[in-house]
């Protein structure tokens, strides 16, 4: 999963990324709210983790300009604005929770995961399909009971294919889902990774749609 934190401390924001890193979550990171805005008009997030006190543009702004768009990606405020009035603002804005500083990482690790969970659709935490069951909370895979090691990128792309299952994603939306900024992506990387799972899993499990992409079957 895909994550945006537009945080401009930079302590804080170093210490969230590692934190959601060591989790299996691509995150880029931005300080203002003008390229946090632009980056978000331009790519694919499943998650914006968004403090409200940003230069060049209010994280309100923001927020706000985001939901005129008809943007409805899950927004989580992080900012030390603690009243009620600003909690009811930014609630008001769009956001879908709020999470005062200082805080627990384990607690924002949490609200993380409700937050995609609800996106999704989905009242349960694992996701379960044709034997294979992938708990996001301890990213563990499980196939017909036995649990089985992935890697964290084999885990995040299982992952994203496991919430849509009979749907193709694309190429693209996986690399972006995958990959940050930082990230070099080599080009049969995504190849490689898919190999992999069958290999582990099951060779049905993931069908390929020459061109486009790859889709989790709904039948094994």
């Amino acid at each position: 999963m895909r994550l945006l934190l537009v945080e401009d401390d930079r302590a804080l924001g170093q210490g969230i990324r590692v934190a959601l890193n060591a989790e299996g979550y691509t995150l880029d990171w931005l300080q203002d709210g003008v390229n946090a805005l632009h980056a978000l008009r331009s790519e694919n997030f499943d998650l914006l983790l968004l403090d409200l006190g940003l230069p060049r543009l209010d994280g309100l702004a923001l927020l706000q300009q985001l939901r005129g768009e008809q943007h409805n990606l899950p927004v989580l405020i992080l900012t030390a604005r603690d009243g009620t009035a600003e909690r009811i603002a930014g609630l008001d804005a769009g956001a879908d929770d709020y999470l005062v500083k200082p805080f627990d990482v384990d607690e924002l690790k949490a609200r993380v995961r409700a937050l995609l969970r609800r996106s999704q659709g989905r009242a349960q935490p694992l996701l379960e399909h044709a034997g294979v069951s992938l708990d996001p909370a301890t990213q563990q895979v499980n196939f017909q009971g036995v649990e089985v090691i992935v890697t964290p990128m084999e885990y995040q792309l299982l992952h994203q294919l496991m919430i849509r299952p009979g749907k193709v994603v694309t190429r693209e939306r996986l690399s972006q889902a995958l990959y940050g900024w930082q990230d070099r992506v080599e080009s049969n990387t995504l190849e490689v990774l898919i190999h992999n799972l069958r290999k582990k899993l099951f060779s049905e499990l993931i069908r390929t749609v020459r061109g486009v992409g790859y889709a989790v079957e709904l039948k094994p």
